[in-house]
């Protein structure tokens, strides 16, 4: 005997074989068509792309390397000069900055109403 989950009365019943392998109602198949593309035009291939890529620039990395590795004493984060400098100080002022609003937010907020 073959059974099947009913999902009317959320029990087991009696069924033939082929409902019962094919559960809830589904029915195995194969589309009868083929789905529609989605793009309507195809992928470019590699070969049509040409093996040449063109940059917009020249390599820095080499002359980054030898500046960010050379031993001055210079922190990594400071080697490039000035604006490394600006961006350290402002970073550090606004850290500051909100660390010191913060705690004057919080005593505020500690303080009773006067009502």
């Amino acid at each position: 005997m073959y059974y099947k989950f009913s999902g009317f009365t959320q029990k087991l019943t009696g069924t033939a074989p082929p409902a019962a392998y094919s559960p809830q109602g589904l029915r195995p198949g194969v589309p009868a068509e083929s789905p529609t593309m989605i793009f309507a035009t195809p992928t470019k291939v590699v070969s049509e792309a040409g093996s040449t890529v063109e940059y917009l620039g020249g390599n820095r990395v080499p002359d980054l390397q030898r500046k960010f590795q050379t031993t001055d004493g210079i922190p990594v984060h400071l080697k490039r000069g000035v604006p490394d400098r600006l961006l350290y100080r402002t970073t550090m002022a606004l850290t500051v900055g909100g660390a010191l609003y913060c705690i004057v937010a919080l005593y505020i907020a500690a303080q009773p109403s006067n009502k």
